[in-house]
């Protein structure tokens, strides 16, 4: 099976679909530091931050050395080890289960592609609006304009003999956002580009 252990020792993994389509991971970037990009994203955060699927726990732990209070969840036992190791304030504890403080939470991160956590973003973003304040600000890493959006079913590989179980997954492209948020209590702030890579700063409404 495969763990949070495997992917930090920098073999290249992926994503594969039951369809046949691929996704790179970059490990090598959710085990290192915040990059450039990530820390203009976290300059929106207002505390208290939840990171949802934190993993290694890199985004709690780089909001936490700016004083900002922030707590990570994540589904894998062994990424919340990874998270607490490196001194980052992390539960295991999933999205769609109780949570503590709910609707006291200011922000909530969805970086590394989070918003496909559980194959149904519209879904995922109606949760966080009952997590959040009335004013609160959901955080989000999406595709590339031009990227085909899809609800697949995955599984992360990193070689013939380790692979993770199936799970839901969804891709969302930057310029399928406005109906996405349309149907779940959001409207968008604003949408930028770094480092190739696409964010998105969405406010309840």
């Amino acid at each position: 099976m495969l763990t949070t252990a495997d992917l930090r020792d920098g073999v290249p993994a992926i994503l594969r679909s039951t369809c046949g389509r691929t996704i790179a991971l970059d490990v090598a970037r959710w085990v290192d530091d915040v990059t450039v990009d990530e820390a203009r994203v976290l300059d929106e955060a207002v505390g208290p931050v939840l990171d949802v699927g934190c993993g290694p726990g890199r985004m709690v732990s780089a909001l936490r050395r700016r004083g900002v209070s922030a707590l990570g969840i994540d589904i894998h036992h062994a990424a919340v080890a990874a998270a607490i190791a490196r001194g980052a304030a992390v539960r295991h504890a999933d999205v769609f289960g109780r949570l503590p403080d709910e609707g006291r939470w200011a922000t909530a991160l969805l970086l590394d592609g989070n918003i496909g956590i559980g194959g149904d973003p519209a879904t995922l973003l109606v949760r966080l609006r009952d997590i959040l304040r009335p004013e609160g600000l959901v955080l989000a890493e999406v595709e590339a304009p031009g990227t085909t959006g899809a609800r697949l079913m995955v599984r992360a590989e990193v070689d013939d003999e380790l692979r993770s179980d199936w799970f839901p997954w969804a891709i969302v492209p930057v310029d399928e956002l406005a109906h996405l948020v349309a149907v779940s209590g959001f409207t968008v702030r604003d949408t930028w580009e770094g480092g190739g890579r696409w964010f998105a700063a969405l406010e309840a409404r």
